[in-house]
């Protein structure tokens, strides 16, 4: 019953700073988006961050790869009014984060107002985040104590940019001192056995 009833009482953290975000979190797959050509494609897209996989789907249906320099390329949507949403991540997803800016009709980075960012967490939980005046180096990493369904970000309507992403971060949990105890216990074990055949 307790079991059960845990879920319900799940929580999300929101970070604005990337190392605060990483040490909150366990094994972290980023998704630069550099190998994205600076140019148009249909959404949605399957991608990966490291170990996990995931959807990044544009309400517009369809999407840019966008860049100051044709190096460092990041995310962003066909419209102004366009919502980019990220999903899929698996059970195994804690925390989604990443950096969240405005770019112009040619795909550089611009000035905003500012960005909403959203995340949902298996519970149906949802947290919403605004940042103000953001620019390339804005973070913002979410972390759940179950797991996150989907990440989303918009300008919100504001007529003054496209909303964009770079670095896409998805992590594993924190492994909790149980499972430490649990594995170590399984390894003295396993040497117990083998000190046992030996004799």
């Amino acid at each position: 019953m307790l079991l059960a009833a845990g879920p319900a009482w799940a929580d999300i953290a929101t970070y604005t700073s990337q190392s605060a975000h990483l040490g909150a979190v366990g094994a972290t797959g980023v998704d630069t988006f550099d190998d994205l050509v600076v140019d148009e494609f249909a959404s949605p897209l399957n991608r990966a961050a490291g170990a996990f996989s995931y959807t990044a789907a544009i309400t517009g249906g369809t999407g840019f790869g966008a860049s100051d320099d044709d190096v460092d390329v990041w995310l962003t949507s066909g419209s102004m009014d366009d919502t980019i949403t990220f999903s899929g991540f698996g059970t195994g997803a804690a925390g989604a984060g990443g950096y969240f800016f405005g770019s112009d009709r040619f795909g550089f980075s611009q000035a905003i107002d500012h960005i909403t960012i959203s995340a949902t967490d298996s519970t149906g939980a949802t947290v919403t985040h605004v940042i103000d005046a953001p620019g390339p180096d804005s973070f913002a990493g979410f972390v759940s104590t179950a797991y996150l369904t989907s990440l989303s970000v918009s300008i919100g309507g504001a007529a003054d940019g496209w909303p964009t992403i770079d670095d896409l971060h998805i992590s594993a949990p924190v492994p909790e001192p149980a499972a430490y105890a649990l594995m170590l216990a399984g390894l003295g074990l396993l040497g117990c056995a083998a000190r046992r055949r030996q004799a």
